[in-house]
């Protein structure tokens, strides 16, 4: 039987320390949302002025780079590249980019996904997150 890693409560705040961090330092006011790799939410900040809308977003996002095992953005340009179809696609509702997977040892392990500002904008502070945890991809 294989074992994997998997995100543990300090792990969740060192991600969410981060996110915050790169998120003021840049004055974006951000959602973000980090789950778990089966998409189950572990964390959600709505920081001072961010629409109430990114805080639904934002973990529609990780969900969706959880369960796709991929950047939520790989999702978008599939669609803005013609396949709409895709938008049926069950259970994954946050097809924008902003969603990025937490990944170890070849293993998904949870994402973070970040909406409030540009889409390139929320996958800096989502990344900027998981870089906290010093791992490789």
């Amino acid at each position: 039987m294989q074992t994997k890693p998997y995100l543990m409560l300090e792990d969740v705040k060192k991600i969410a320390a981060a996110a915050e961090a790169e998120a003021l330092r840049n004055n974006w006011a951000v959602s973000f949302a980090i789950v778990d790799d089966g998409g189950h939410l572990l964390c959600l900040q709505r920081l001072d002025g961010a629409a109430p809308s990114s805080a639904y977003i934002a973990p529609a996002k990780a969900r969706t780079a959880a369960l796709g095992r991929r950047e939520s953005k790989l999702y978008e340009d599939v669609i803005n590249n013609g396949r709409t179809s895709f938008l049926s696609a069950p259970e994954l509702e946050g097809m924008l980019e902003g969603g990025v997977p937490v990944i170890v040892d070849g293993h998904v392990i949870g994402a973070v996904g970040v909406s409030g500002v540009k889409s390139n904008e929320d996958a800096q502070v989502a990344k900027a997150g998981i870089a906290a945890l010093g791992i490789g991809g």
